[in-house]
């Protein structure tokens, strides 16, 4: 019977880093995964992690199972960072650990599906992964513009779909630091779509993976908690794979937040059956040292300056390409107006393959590039190649 099956495309972000490993040119740049990257390319492990893995390998007397909410000490200490230190407090938020935010993405459409709804709208363009997903839980995609053609958000199209959502329906939204995009609502236009989403059918699932790297922890929080501050329910996807530098450890967590504290437990109980299922447990150890150094008051704040680095390190970046002004044809002024790892610039597809070939300079065919693949040291490379395939 498997013989049956037909051969899948090869998922063309992870045969890019084939091609630039092969790639022996000593001035070569990685504009392509999404990773965050140092001056020198390297993408190196938190020292606040370091850490809180040494204090758990030193503590931890047993490896036994936790159940399919995993660690729950680590999912209740992410809630102050998310929403408020009065999250807690109120009782409409719970949550559990996932693999990852695509396991949070996953299970959150999965739970949604399960309640009843049939279609989810989407800014596009999105993370590949989100219409993956939706399409392999069965869950139609509705897409919209996110952006406009001056580098803005397109408001007026996601309050569109937002008024006019049946029921049955969903809106998916990013929570900061768009992928690919990188373009952000701004508070003003948060307000709005919290406004518009009180009056609404639709579910709103908020997507939140890169948390901090914006405009900062509190700042990049806005959106989730005017959203959460207006409406009766909602979802929340939560990554720590970015702001903890936890890639390959899987770091997730899934939250739902309802009207009334009683309202969690049947919708909880669907999470743990739909976990236990695709996953049955999520994996620890990630989990455990993120638990352990938010139980730290200096690890967290070493934590909080790491990642303070980092964000800096990227607006810099954006900063200088914006000082640039144009390369060629590209206008890279917006790109200092937007937020997180990514932007989107306007290239064709030869265009990024004459990048390629003829600059080693490597990025998606989306023309998605990571900002954390440049440096002050070879930014004027990127442009003066820019400039030379769009003249």
């Amino acid at each position: 019977m498997l013989d049956r099956l037909k051969p899948q495309s090869p998922d063309a972000l992870l045969a890019l880093i084939k091609l630039y490993a092969d790639d022996g040119r000593a001035d070569k740049i990685d504009l392509g995964v999404g990773v965050y990257r140092t001056n020198e390319g390297a993408t190196p492990v938190f020292r606040a992690i370091k850490a809180a893995e040494a204090k758990l390998v030193a503590e931890q007397d047993s490896k036994s199972y936790l159940g399919p909410e995993g660690d729950l000490g680590f999912v209740h200490a992410l809630m102050p960072y998310i929403f408020g230190k009065d999250a807690t407090k109120q009782g409409r938020i719970e949550g559990m650990q996932t693999p990852g935010g695509t396991g949070a993405v996953r299970l959150a459409v999965a739970v949604a599906q399960k309640a009843g709804v049939t279609a989810i709208h989407m800014g596009v363009p999105s993370w590949p992964n989100h219409a993956q997903i939706l399409s392999d839980v069965n869950v139609e995609t509705k897409a919209f513009d996110h952006t406009n053609a001056d580098g803005t958000a397109n408001i007026d199209a996601v309050l569109e779909v937002i008024r006019h959502a049946q029921n049955g329906e969903a809106v998916l939204l990013h929570g900061c630091c768009h992928n690919p995009t990188g373009i952000d609502y701004s508070n003003e236009q948060w307000d709005q779509i919290a406004a518009a989403l009180a009056d609404s059918k639709a579910l709103a699932i908020l997507d939140i993976a890169y948390q901090g790297l914006g405009n900062g922890l509190e700042e990049d929080a806005y959106g989730v908690r005017k959203v959460l501050s207006s409406v009766p329910e909602a979802l929340i996807a939560y990554s720590c794979d970015k702001n903890f530098g936890m890639y390959r450890d899987r770091v997730g967590a899934l939250y739902v937040m309802m009207e009334t504290p009683d309202k969690l437990d049947p919708v909880l109980s669907n999470l743990n059956a739909l976990a236990r299922a695709s996953w049955s447990m999520p994996p620890d150890h990630g989990g455990a040292a993120v638990r352990l150094l938010l139980r730290d008051p200096d690890m967290t704040q070493q934590w909080l300056e790491e990642l303070e680095n980092m964000r800096l390190r990227m607006r810099e970046v954006r900063a200088e390409l914006a000082k640039a002004g144009h390369a060629g044809t590209v206008d890279l002024r917006p790109l200092g107006r937007q937020n997180g790892l990514f932007s989107v610039l306007p290239l064709s597809k030869e265009q990024i393959q004459a990048l390629r070939d003829d600059h080693a300079i490597y990025m998606a065919g989306s023309g998605r590039i990571n900002i954390a693949g440049l440096y002050l040291g070879n930014i004027p490379k990127f442009i003066d190649a820019l400039a030379a395939v769009t003249s």
